[in-house]
């Protein structure tokens, strides 16, 4: 199987860390695979296995930085043989993406790296076009918009031919721009902000917030289930769980009501920079848009993220609701972050929570709390769960 990554190989001098990388989490996301081989070969990846190459379409389509990949079949440099192998592919082709059409726009693509090889790429397109469409009635030439193209990518390393391009999910392979922790909340939200930081190059690990005995034991489930599913997208990840009722209570008890939220997210905010310190991560990450509920104002965010010893990063500010949604379902964190299991931020709610948050105001309602105390503690009594097992 050869695998595409075209703005991993627009890195520079860093190519090299990228594409081993891109390797290394490949690797990673084919657990048990006999006989798995990564090879780097200039703008691909190639992947040999002693599976058949379907069995690793369905891991491979989740590592980030590959633009798109395509089964493959190996063969002599010979024209003979690479026609044989292209009447398979296309027969394969044919029968999972055109069943029962009577016409399909069609071209041969040839890429001659290897300029040692006797013909020009024009020639061999010809030849081969000849040897395979007698027997596919339903192939017709079409070079400005083919539907299906026979490709064969000649190189020094060995001819490689093939009928099929599946996109990949593209962006940049985990890990190469470091670390960084999000704060996840059961919600649709955050686990959509960690794909789109994944996909951004940066492994994520997980903060949560778990308000016993005010929120059930379903939520801890629910959390777990969230980094499991997210987790298919990258190697490893860290989920610490954070008792969070002594806070919460505090501020209930000595904090103006109207606070509460910004306050809770405020705690959020230093808890998890101190999280993210014993990692080496860079920034956190939130599920925050603006406006999309009363914390999510341009002034309330501003007071919270001021509590942060690191850089917050809010990969969805600018979108709404329903994008959002649309992007959970296609990632399969849809219908987890819907099960019915409240979170923190639903304990002690304000009537009327500030909506334009002041700074100064925010530092005086925390003047009676022992922020550094309270901050030590709840990390101190985290859970630290690692994935995989």
């Amino acid at each position: 199987m050869a695998g595409r990554y075209p703005e991993t190989g627009l890195q520079g001098g860093h190519r090299g860390f990228y594409e081993r990388r891109l390797c290394e989490n490949r690797g990673a996301a084919r657990p048990g695979v006999p006989e798995l081989r990564n090879e780097r070969i200039r703008g691909r990846v190639l992947v040999r296995a002693g599976v058949t190459a379907e069995r690793l379409l369905e891991p491979v389509s989740r590592v980030f930085g590959v633009a798109s990949l395509s089964p493959a079949v190996e063969v002599e440099a010979d024209l003979d043989q690479i026609a044989a192998a292209g009447r398979v592919e296309l027969r394969q082709a044919l029968s999972l993406q055109f069943a029962g059409r009577e016409a399909v726009r069609f071209r041969v693509k040839v890429n001659r790296a290897d300029k040692g090889f006797p013909k020009r790429s024009n020639q061999i397109e010809r030849e081969l076009a000849e040897a395979v469409m007698p027997e596919f009635p339903a192939l017709q030439v079409n070079l400005g918009s083919p539907e299906l193209s026979l490709e064969v990518d000649l190189r020094q390393e060995g001819p490689w031919v093939f009928a099929r391009r599946i996109p990949g999910p593209g962006g940049l392979p985990v890990g190469v721009m470091g670390r960084v922790v999000c704060l996840l909340s059961g919600g649709i939200d955050s686990p959509v902000a960690a794909w789109l930081a994944m996909k951004r190059g940066m492994r994520v690990d997980f903060v949560s917030f778990y308000s016993f005995p005010h929120v059930g034991p379903q939520l801890r489930e629910k959390l777990i289930r969230q980094v499991e599913n997210l987790n298919r997208w990258q190697p490893t990840a860290k989920l610490t769980i954070v008792p969070f009722t002594p806070i919460q209570e505090a501020i209930r008890d000595s904090c103006p009501p109207s606070y509460r939220t910004v306050l809770y997210r405020r705690a959020m905010q230093r808890i998890a920079s101190k999280i993210a310190f014993r990692s080496n991560a860079k920034a956190l990450i939130t599920g925050e848009s603006v406006g999309q509920v009363a914390s999510q104002t341009l002034e309330n965010m501003t007071v919270i993220e001021a509590a942060s010893a690191l850089p917050v990063l809010r990969p969805l500010v600018t979108m709404d609701k329903l994008e959002t949604i649309a992007l959970a379902r296609r990632i399969g964190s849809y219908e987890t972050s819907n099960l019915p299991a409240p979170d923190c931020c639903t304990v002690f709610q304000p009537d009327h929570p500030v909506i334009y948050g002041i700074l100064e105001e925010a530092l005086a309602a925390e003047q009676g709390l022992d922020l550094a105390a309270m901050t030590a503690e709840a990390v101190r009594g985290s859970e630290r769960l690692r994935f995989p097992e």
